[in-house]
């Protein structure tokens, strides 16, 4: 496995503890359901029908946003970290953290709260496609 390096290992990890995080999430909705009554396959509650809908969609809207963001996060991740694959498997566990913090904040039911902490993964993201960009370049001058 010379092709990327044994550096990239760390890009695969990071990956997996990213999707264990979201499974984590899912896990934290399915609970909200019971806790809310909202059964499947209502996405969000009505406020007109749940009086709790408001936490509840906070709870499935912190997780949704979350399940949005993987495609990019995770390109980001593979094509960034094949060629810095340290810098890119710190920004994912640095992005990973906030997704934490972004979802537990959400779930509190003030939607403002998800910022707190959350607001710096973008600068997270910033930071892979730098390194994304960095490779596309590198590979270009080859």
């Amino acid at each position: 496995m010379e092709i990327l390096g044994k550096e990239y290992g760390y890009v695969v990890i990071v990956v997996v503890v990213y999707c264990i995080l979201n499974f984590w999430m899912g896990i934290q909705v399915g609970k909200a359901r019971k806790r809310y009554k909202v059964y499947y396959p209502t996405l969000y509650a009505l406020e007109s029908e749940n009086k709790d809908a408001k936490l509840f969609n906070c709870v499935q809207r912190g997780h949704q946003n979350s399940l949005e963001m993987t495609p990019v996060f995770f390109i980001l991740m593979v094509l960034g970290g094949m060629g810095h694959p340290c810098v890119c498997a710190a920004l994912g566990l640095v992005y990973t953290v906030t997704r934490y913090f972004y979802f537990t904040g959400y779930a509190t039911g003030d939607p403002q709260n998800r910022l707190n902490i959350g607001k710096y993964g973008f600068l997270a993201l910033l930071g892979l496609m730098i390194c994304s960009i960095s490779f596309g370049i590198n590979l270009l001058r080859q």
